[in-house]
């Protein structure tokens, strides 16, 4: 018989990815989002539109017991959005609410378990103040004190879906990911993550001009391809290990380093104008000892190899919308 998915948040780019992958294994594929995939039509057999903090909405789309549900929908942006403070209550609320709901839905549908993704933002900030050395390993995570709301929000809601493991037996797994990138992700707007952003700079950028960088651009963080995300979130679904387990990359770069890499990708030589703006953390790295361990598997692909393939894809979007704008 034909194995059944649910994709909470498959309106968003790691989530539209994800529909593409489990139809390639054969799946049938619900999607569910406030929205359908901006950029490339959706792949899911079904596609549900609507509201996952509405208790009915909930348990309208988990109307059987799916062999996989992968809970990726969330509240969330790039440093622009989630360090502000302008959003904390909503991007709180509404991720908690989306997570209760679910883990309530899944469990009364009698669903083995359930795959959802927190993040790196939940690890200590103290933790990462040295850019160059930043402490990341899983048991780095308490005491906790996460740089933002988003990241508390990730933290108890790891601690949720682990405690229906133990209360009500569940299979749960729990990833952090960490700055997932690639085509079809938020490029503009202000909910767009550092490849993105840099990568359209870059591409708006005439050869000899500059682009404008929060802070001193000495800050570092590692950036992890789609493909590899999705290796890895399958991977940990399907395994014996509960996690919580990081899921990124270890090739840790500067942001300068970041745009010198997509500059040189693109052909040209900019300058950076370094600006006042929200960072974040200092230093941010995935430690992938964990996952080497219990999967025997971490990701490979390096980070020029997926700048790549995604400045490609932000370049033609930045030449479409000028064209538009033009006519």
């Amino acid at each position: 018989m034909t194995k059944t998915a649910l994709v909470c948040g498959a309106g968003g780019f790691i989530g539209g990815h994800l529909v593409k992958r489990l139809k390639r294994e054969g799946f049938w594929v619900r999607g569910v989002d406030l929205k359908f995939p901006p950029y490339a039509d959706t792949e899911a057999d079904d596609f549900a539109i609507g509201d996952l903090r509405d208790q009915y909405f909930c348990r309208q789309i988990a109307d059987r017991r799916f062999d996989e549900v992968y809970q990726l929908a969330a509240d969330m942006g790039g440093a622009g959005y989630i360090f502000t403070g302008e959003h904390d209550a909503d991007v709180m609320h509404n991720s908690a609410t989306i997570n209760l709901n679910m883990l309530d839905v899944c469990q009364k549908r009698n669903v083995r378990g359930m795959f959802y993704s927190s993040s790196a933002c939940m690890y200590p900030e103290h933790n990462q103040m040295d850019p160059n050395n930043p402490n990341c390993a899983e048991d780095s995570a308490y005491p906790a004190n996460p740089d933002s709301e988003y990241g508390w929000e990730k933290l108890f809601s790891e601690r949720l879906y682990l405690a229906y493991n133990r209360n009500h037996g569940m299979r749960n797994r729990v990833a952090r990911y960490h700055n997932i990138f690639g085509p079809e992700g938020t490029w503009d707007g202000g909910k767009e993550k550092a490849p993105a952003a840099v990568c359209r700079k870059v591409a708006q950028a005439t050869n000899g001009g500059e682009v404008e960088i929060w802070g001193d651009g000495t800050q570092t963080r590692s950036f992890l391809y789609i493909d590899e995300c999705l290796e890895g979130t399958i991977r940990l679904t399907r395994s014996e290990f509960e996690g919580p387990v990081n899921v990124g990359s270890e090739e840790m770069v500067t942001i300068n380093q970041l745009v010198d890499i997509v500059a040189d990708i693109a052909g040209k030589r900019l300058h950076k104008k370094h600006i006042p703006g929200p960072l974040g953390v200092r230093g941010r790295n995935s430690d992938n000892r964990l996952i080497g361990q219990k999967l025997g598997w971490k990701p490979s692909a390096t980070l020029r190899s997926g700048l790549e393939k995604t400045y490609e894809w932000i370049e033609r979007q930045v030449h479409r919308n000028a064209k538009r704008a033009a006519a």
